[in-house]
């Protein structure tokens, strides 16, 4: 029974091996099997399936003359090393090569053909019989070209550890080891081209494109990796399409429409030659010349869309592909092709056929043609030349999908290399074991490729990385026109390292570069125009972040290159230009020295510190005549300094400030007028009570004088020292730059506390106020012992400065605060010096007449006069009502006579002196002056 299974599991199995898998192969035996999947055409003709009868193979269409070319390039390594006698000696390599015809379902067939024959042979049935035409084990599959074709082989391939090693499927999804466990490439991913087509995208400034994708695990996985990266660099996709090969005529012209009407000038477009190809047509029929396409290594090189005749349209399309390989004596390899040399690959009767258009004689097809169900060509003898015939086959200059091919192919025999030189105790495997390479199993060798490591002729180092990809760079081609035969040019302007440090990794000769096939000048691709240096980009509402509207930077603000986000803000220090380009240094300005305005104070300040000076050297020169000993001398030298006090503190206030003078000017003017005023006050005052006491006492003398005035003096300045105290204890004044206004910096002082200045001034101001009362009612004593009238105009002048000064202070800014300041003190300091020393000095120096003992007696008499007229008037008014209370009243009023005797009867025998006497109706009141200097001094 068991006898009976084997022998009917014998004869499915060899019914399997001659039947399955597709008729049409490039078969060679050996001791060694190898796969290989290329797409010899670009599709399979549609045809509607309705299953009436049994369903046909569909046919493959459009032959692929580069897809042979890689085939062949497998051929070419595999009987290269064959020849080897270093690699693989005694050891033949055979391959079963399909077509794949760019097809899932195609592929899908050939691989069930490897999976097949593993899997009988797995069943060790040579104890059973003798298999002369058993055909090996496939061990490695060299394949396929498009990554939706590998992913479906690789899901097949992977559940029986065959190892895929292909050369053009770039997806990045095939990178995942745990969905695809032996599925490798020569080919780089495309997670590095969708990150270098961003680049190049962000490289030419273009920020607005239109996406299209192949509808497979090409496209889609590529395209989405694209706009990740496309966001992270602000730059938008207008459109977003898929397309593929099977799409309907309406499908295609509607995606070519909405292409047509976008503002979007670049088409990126991940797919394969085939995909692309309708679409490319359908353009190229409306004849739409002013976009630039940015193709993928699929199809970058195709000749499906790389023809003269698409060029109107193409030309000046940048693309990405391979780096280029060099196969010695491949070349000749290729122009000895022939039909009846190539018997082993029945490709090469098609190839034949399409490369002369033509059909063998022992042709199927030429069979069918002459049934008339295929065009008519002519017959060819097989032995035509190859080099006299133009096609994409003999296109050898740059080698890249070929070259991947060629280096897969060495890729496996260097690891079968490494297992037949393999070292009992250094293998690989199950206790550092090596497999036996006459029964080795498929699994073992794709274990064997995960740790390759070699150098190949050419000196390049192949291994591949943890995914299993391996390491290459692009080059960036660019589209040109032949100027001798009109064909299509692929010109290297640059290349794109993809392990290099960012910012290193693309690098473009501009120069090389011709846009829409003749202009040297970046086209633009842009939603808005570009914002000039100065403007910012502005949101429009409803629209993507790259469609914006140019907004003017704000003062104080620039942007020095186009297309800038934001404004950048000027340092503090500067301020922007009119156009906002640029900024520079902001003009400092203080209350300087060297300014008129500055000269002009400091002139004042200094011209009032020389006529105060000039007044104490008129006081000191005079000081024993009357006019100064009746100001109260002593008093007034102080009351002189103080003035000259406060002059030079003005000047404090020109310069530019620092910390040490912020804190020195106000406590110095504070001080100073307190002081000035105070020694007004207090000399006003002792007048007053002096004159209003009418008969001087001895207390009138204790308590006014000398040593009592200057207490006084001391103590109202002394006030004003503890407020200065407090407030630079606690809130000193410092310097500080004022950015407030665009395009000045105010270097001014910071007070530290308001309410401290207004409490320094508020001080002075009720000093002031009171200096101001007693000296409104000191008016009308003699003019000779105080200047009542000036000190109360000069009180005026003070009040009308400083309440003006409240309102001028907190509305300027700047060096106009402390011009306030100056000019305030300035007025002031004029108005107490002029008001009450200018009439003493013009006396002095003018009228040294008035300058006399007679002159102030006489106005002292003057004075006493008055007051005892009053007193009279006062008296008799009093008498009056108090004699109408009685009851009588004489019928008119007595005459009274007042006189002033100075007869020789008033002579003090005392003293020696005459002494005024002022005599009225009712008695005599004698006033006794005197004006020795030591009595004047206890009364002034």
């Amino acid at each position: 029974m068991r006898l009976l299974l084997y022998y009917l599991t014998l004869l499915g199995s060899s019914y399997v091996i001659s039947t399955y898998g597709p008729h049409q192969r490039a078969q060679m035996t050996g001791d060694i099997l190898l796969g290989g999947l290329f797409p010899l055409h670009f599709g399979i003709a549609s045809k509607d399936q309705d299953l009436a009868a049994r369903p046909e193979s569909t046919q493959c269409v459009r032959f692929n003359f580069r897809g042979f070319r890689w085939l062949q390039a497998m051929i070419f390594a595999i009987e290269e090393i064959n020849n080897s006698s270093t690699l693989l000696p005694n050891i033949t390599l055979g391959y079963r090569i399909f077509d794949t015809c760019n097809t899932v379902s195609k592929a899908l067939e050939a691989t069930l053909s490897f999976v097949a024959q593993n899997k009988i042979d797995s069943l060790n049935l040579d104890e059973f019989c003798n298999c002369t035409d058993h055909i090996p084990s496939t061990i490695a599959v060299v394949g396929a070209a498009g990554s939706a074709v590998s992913t479906a082989v690789a899901n097949l391939l992977g559940l029986f550890y065959i190892p895929q090693i292909s050369y053009a499927s770039s997806s990045r999804l095939l990178s995942n080891k745990n969905q695809y466990k032996s599925f490798m490439r020569t080919i780089p991913t495309d997670e590095y081209q969708a990150t270098a087509m961003a680049d190049i995208i962000e490289y030419f400034q273009w920020n607005w494109v239109i996406a299209v994708a192949s509808d497979d695990e090409y496209g889609r996985p590529g395209i989405e990796k694209f706009e990740k990266e496309m966001e992270e660099r602000d730059i938008c996709i207008h459109l977003n399409e898929l397309i593929s090969q099977y799409f309907e005529d309406h499908e295609i012209k509607a995606l070519a429409d909405r292409i047509e009407n976008s503002t979007a000038k670049v088409i990126v477009v991940f797919a394969s030659g085939p995909d692309v190809e309708p679409l490319i047509k359908e353009m190229v029929r409306r004849n739409i010349t002013d976009r630039i396409w940015l193709a993928s290594e699929a199809w970058a090189i195709s000749s499906l869309v790389a023809k003269p005749e698409y060029l109107d349209v193409m030309a000046g399309t940048i693309g990405f592909a391979l780096k280029a390989g060099r196969i010695p004596g491949f070349r000749e390899f290729l122009r000895h092709v022939q039909p009846k040399k190539d018997s082993h690959n029945e490709f090469v009767r098609e190839f034949w056929e399409e490369t002369f258009n033509c059909y063998l004689e022992d042709s199927p097809r030429f069979q069918e043609s002459e049934n008339g169900s295929t065009s008519f060509r002519p017959l060819c003898s097989g032995e035509e030349d190859i080099a006299s015939v133009e096609t994409p086959y003999l296109d050898y200059k740059h080698l890249r999908i070929s070259y991947n091919v060629y280096v897969a192919v060495y890729s496996i025999a260097q690891a079968l290399q490494d297992i037949l030189t393999c070292t009992p105790g250094r293998g690989l495997f199950a206790n550092n074991s090596c497999a036996d390479i006459k029964k080795m199993e498929a699994w073992q060798v794709l274990k064997q490729l995960r740790h390759l490591n070699y150098t190949n002729s050419m000196g390049e180092k192949m291994r591949f990385d943890e995914n299993s990809d391996m390491e290459a760079n692009y080059t960036i081609i660019n589209w040109h026109r032949s100027t001798e035969d009109g064909s299509v040019v692929f010109e290297e302007v640059g290349y794109y390292n993809m392990h290099a440090k960012r910012g290193a990794k693309l690098f473009i000769d501009r120069t090389k570069i011709l846009w829409n096939g003749y202009s040297t000048e970046v086209p633009f691709s842009n939603c808005s125009e570009d914002c000039e240096p100065g403007t910012r980009k502005g949101i429009i509402d409803s629209m993507p972040t790259c469609c914006f509207e140019c907004t003017e930077c704000s003062d104080g603000e620039y942007s020095n290159h186009k297309d800038a986000s934001v404004c950048a803000k000027c340092p503090n220090n500067s301020w922007s230009n009119g156009n906002h380009t640029f900024c520079f240094l902001k003009e400092v300005e203080f209350l300087s020295w060297t300014e008129p305005f500055g000269i002009a104070l400091a002139i004042c300040a200094v011209l009032g510190v020389v006529l105060t000076a000039f007044v104490i050297g008129v006081f000191v020169r005079f000081r024993n005549t009357p006019i100064v000993k009746a100001t109260n001398r002593e008093l007034s030298y102080v009351l002189l300094f103080s003035l000259i006090c406060c002059f030079s503190s003005s000047l404090i206030f020109i310069g530019e400030p620092q910390d040490w003078t912020c804190r020195l000017r106000q406590p110095t003017f504070g001080v100073s007028f307190v002081l000035c005023i105070s020694c007004i006050l207090v000399k006003t005052n002792r007048v007053l009570l002096v004159f209003e006491a009418k008969i001087p006492t001895s207390l009138h003398r204790k308590w006014w004088g000398l040593n009592l005035q200057f207490l006084l003096v001391f103590l109202c300045t002394f006030v004003q020292v503890m407020i200065c105290v407090v407030w630079l204890y606690n809130a000193p004044p410092s310097s500080y730059q004022n950015h407030d206004i665009d395009e000045i910096i105010f270097i001014t002082c910071n007070e530290g506390s308001v309410m401290a200045l207004g409490f320094l001034i508020g001080y002075t101001c009720i000093l002031a106020a009171i200096c101001f009362f007693f000296a409104f009612k000191s008016r009308k004593l003699p003019e000779n012992f105080t200047e009542a009238k000036f000190i109360t105009f000069s009180m005026l002048i003070f009040f009308i400065v400083w309440i003006s000064f409240i309102p001028a202070y907190f509305s300027t800014y700047g060096k106009f605060v402390s011009a306030v300041e100056v000019i305030a003190i300035l007025a002031s300091s004029f108005g107490m010096l002029a008001c009450i020393f200018f009439n003493k000095v013009y006396i002095i120096l003018f009228k040294p007449s008035r300058n006399t003992i007679e002159e102030v007696r006489c106005s002292t008499a003057a004075h006493a006069f008055k007051v005892a007229a009053k007193a009279t008037l006062k008296h008799s008014t009093t008498s009056r009502k108090k004699s109408g209370s009685l009851g009588g009243s004489s019928a008119s009023t007595p005459s009274s006579s007042i006189s002033v005797k100075t007869n020789g009867n008033d002579y003090d025998t005392a003293s020696g002196k005459h002494r005024p006497r002022v005599s009225f109706g009712s008695g005599t009141v004698t006033l006794s002056l005197s004006f020795e200097e030591s009595r004047r001094s206890s009364l002034m």
